[in-house]
């Protein structure tokens, strides 16, 4: 797959580099030759062209690399249509419409029997415990699809039915979501971290009909009882009038009692003690998998689907606090993901390709499951946590498969700031060659330390922005070609065109700072919300008219770099003038004393707003008023006096969902000593809350 008028050849980008402290003064960096080299990465100039051809004419560009994919019927009527103007109409967006295909096949079978990938290790799976270790090849994977393809079909599964996934990052997982795709249903995966109400909150709003999940499993130390949770969820759906007919089990914490037999998909028995957990088991609904994988064809004639059939649904959180079902449709995702993945990431034949994200995430969809798959790469799955046993378990597990090209997010990287240098650098970390963030906008300190200490300071940083409803990578440096600025986007990727608007939904031009908007469709971006296109209308595109609205404030830079300044809720207006809460959380964390900061709005009666910070301090740092008038010094240096805070909170942890995001309209409640939280059930540890309130600063209205 290459670009239209690129394919075949061998480009060298500037590969030149930027580094910048919060301010935005910039130096440039060269590095090695070999760093900017690559087959597939445009130069900086000829992206730029690429980039406006790809914007100007998007049918052509992008109907030129759907001809590297496998269309049952090719498309014959309009590539593109759409109608991002609610004044106008309904919206819509149809990519390819009446072409037919299937994203199991393109992704398997095309890579087993055209492209003779059959042996190719498609992932190598690491468990909690060091040393509980897989692999699959792309042939066997394949085999186990289709084995489950034939399992969904005998419980009743139909093109267009609705399947829930709860389960860890075992193998079975990425079995389970491609069989979905294979015979047209759609999965909706939910995060193996989420609590049963959310489970059963999901299961409804899309009408599941069967639920697939695991016995049990350990993160870290903690022992999650998978089953439990989902009995307590199927609980809660009979409650509210809809029983799910069928739950199949993996045996994964008691797999030690099956052997692993022959079956190459399945994960090795734990080598961790297990106490006895006790499996509830409801006859006439629960369904082990292994029994039915036994009694399983292992030959499945795929669906042939419309390319604009949806795939699946992703639930992501709302304003109102419901979830919204985020539906993505087959052929533009799996357009969208193949291009991102092999360009973002300079992919070749020989990676290993390491995505730390959960499936149970858009980043796990994107760049753990089909965009590698798309392209035929080598994966590592990783069960576990960047602590256990120790701190320096990625780095272990990157000299372990030799990792290429590594993708993680800047929690992660801050988190592992806090133990300094040491964990790293005592692994060799040689076969990197790519890293990359995703996840929230990423301080300069971190990023800095992640280009350092990580990449050794020779692997180019690609600090991506996306969202669950773009499906892939909207801005995005491109290894090789882009001279990186730490914490910026960078530039547009393929097909994307952003603009900066102000309040009146005026394009502002140049140097620019307001809302972050789209003009036009790419190929990935969502079709509706589940049940309910009138809110994918309200949310994306009725403030703007015209423009797919990201709910993000960005600033563009003198050289047209592009920086995400948080989600525009995280805008602050002090004394009349608009702070980026990210701009302020960075310049706390370039202090030593600080691992981790946010910053929320607090009424003021004079100012209207201030601010009001929580720092996280690294260890061995204790808070202190030295430190607070250290911090607000440094604020004043970063950024100047009008951003100076009104209160420094000490937080020995800050309230996050799941996925390790801050949850920022929590730390408002806070700040404001409001103990209306609302729904908190997303709170990965909601103790942290009640240790926040109970030592917040005293505060005056």
């Amino acid at each position: 797959m290459g670009l239209p008028e690129e394919r075949g050849r061998n480009s060298s980008g500037s590969g030149g580099r930027e580094e910048a402290g919060a301010g935005g003064r910039t130096r440039s960096w060269s590095p090695p030759p070999e760093v900017s080299r690559s087959a597939h990465v445009p130069s900086l100039q000829r992206y730029r062209e690429l980039h406006r051809r790809s914007v100007e004419e998007p049918r052509e560009f992008w109907g030129e690399i759907a001809k590297e994919f496998y269309w049952k019927i090719p498309c014959s009527g309009p590539f593109l249509q759409y109608n991002f103007d609610v004044t106008k109409g309904k919206i819509f967006i149809e990519w390819m419409k009446g072409a037919t295909t299937n994203i199991c096949y393109n992704v398997l079978d095309r890579n087993v029997h055209e492209k003779k990938l059959g042996d190719k290790v498609a992932f190598y799976w690491e468990g909690n415990e060091p040393g509980e270790t897989t692999q699959i090849t792309y042939r066997e994977l394949l085999v186990q699809v289709c084995q489950f393809s034939n399992v969904l079909r005998k419980q009743g599964i139909q093109k267009g039915d609705r399947v829930a996934i709860y389960m860890p990052m075992i193998l079975e997982l990425v079995v389970a979501m491609l069989a979905c795709a294979r015979l047209g249903a759609l999965h909706s995966i939910v995060f193996a971290g989420f609590s049963a109400e959310s489970l059963s909150e999901r299961i409804l709003d899309s009408n599941c009909s069967l639920l697939i999940t695991t016995d049990a499993f350990y993160r870290g130390e903690k022992l999650v009882n998978l089953k439990e949770l989902a009995d307590e969820s199927l609980e809660k759906c009979r409650e509210k009038g809809f029983p799910v007919r069928c739950c199949i089990v993996v045996k994964h914490l008691g797999r030690a009692e099956l052997g692993t037999g022959d079956s190459p998909s399945q994960s090795p028995p734990v080598k961790r003690p297990c106490p006895d957990v006790q499996i509830s088991w409801n006859q006439g609904v629960d369904l082990w998998w292994h029994e039915l994988m036994q009694e399983a064809g292992d030959e499945f004639e795929p669906e042939w689907c419309d390319a604009e059939d949806p795939l699946f649904i992703l639930y992501t959180s709302g304003s109102t606090g419901k979830p919204k079902g985020v539906v993505h449709t087959i052929g533009g995702y799996m357009l969208y993901v193949a291009t991102t993945f092999k360009y973002v990431f300079d992919f070749h034949a020989e990676d290993v390709f390491w995505c730390t994200a959960d499936i149970g995430w858009i980043t796990g969809h994107s760049y753990v499951t089909y965009g590698p798959l798309a392209n035929g790469a080598t994966s590592v799955l990783f069960e576990g946590i960047p602590t256990y046993p120790d701190v320096s378990r990625l780095w272990s597990i990157v000299d372990k498969y030799k990792v290429t090209k590594f993708y993680t997010a800047p929690t992660a990287i801050r988190l592992l700031m806090k133990f300094g240098d040491e964990p790293v650098i005592k692994h060799s970390r040689a076969s990197l060659q790519v890293l990359g963030t995703v996840g929230e906008p990423i301080n300069p300190e971190a990023w800095l330390w992640y280009h350092r200490v990580v990449g050794a300071r020779r692997c180019p940083i690609v600090d991506t922005f996306w969202q669950t409803e773009t499906g892939g990578h909207m801005l995005t440096p491109l290894p090789g070609a882009t001279p990186l600025k730490p914490g910026s986007a960078s530039f547009p990727f393929f097909g994307v065109a952003p603009a900066i608007l102000n309040e009146s939904g005026e394009e502002l031009e140049g140097e620019a700072e307001g809302y972050l908007v789209f003009k036009q469709p790419w190929p990935g971006i969502m079709r509706t919300v589940y049940g309910n296109h009138t809110r994918f209308e309200t949310t994306y595109f009725k403030k703007f008219p015209g423009y797919y609205v990201t709910g993000d404030g960005c600033r563009r830079d003198q050289d047209g770099y592009y920086w995400i300044t948080g989600r525009i809720d995280d805008m602050l207006n002090v004394s009349g003038h608009l702070l980026s809460t990210a701009e302020v959380e960075s310049a706390l964390v370039e202090h030593e004393a600080v691992a981790e900061a946010a910053v929320v709005g607090h009424p003021h009666p004079v100012k209207g707003e201030c601010l009001y910070c929580f720092v996280t301090l690294c260890d061995g740092h204790s808070f202190s008023p030295t430190l607070t008038e250290e911090l607000k010094k440094q604020i004043r240096e970063k950024i100047g006096p009008i951003a100076t805070p009104d209160y420094i909170q000490n937080a020995p942890g800050l309230p996050k969902t799941r996925s390790g995001k801050i949850m920022r309209r929590v730390l408002r409640k806070i700040a404001q000593n409001d103990h209306d939280m609302g729904d908190t059930s997303t709170v990965a540890d909601p103790s942290v809350i009640s240790h926040l309130f109970s030592h917040r600063c005293l505060t005056i209205q």
